[in-house]
């Protein structure tokens, strides 16, 4: 996958189909925000990790519990075997649905 510091934001929008308001509302970033960004203004990293997660991961950010991240953590450290086996599984999902 490409660093989101070469890929150009205007080109995910349009790739989506979406105008500016809908794209970076989604991310918590106002239309005139997005806009300098996809003029080459520099953007924070928590705004290119939000951009990634959400338009290039295509994550639903408003599901996200602290609690899941909290059941990850727990399980990486204390069930490694079941959470290797699960993501694996997972990823296979993912693969054979695409």
């Amino acid at each position: 996958m490409k660093t989101l510091e070469k890929i150009d934001p205007r080109e995910i929008r349009r790739k989506l189909g979406l105008n500016q308001q809908q794209f970076w509302s989604k991310i918590g970033v106002t239309q005139s925000g997005g806009s300098r960004y996809e003029s080459g203004r520099n953007m924070p990293k928590p705004v290119r990790e939000l951009l990634r997660l959400v338009h290039v991961e295509q994550i639903d950010i408003q599901r996200i519990k602290r609690e899941d991240f909290e059941v990850v953590e727990y399980m990486k450290e204390h069930e490694a075997d079941l959470f290797k086996s699960l993501k694996k599984s997972a990823r296979s999902k993912m693969k054979n649905a695409a």
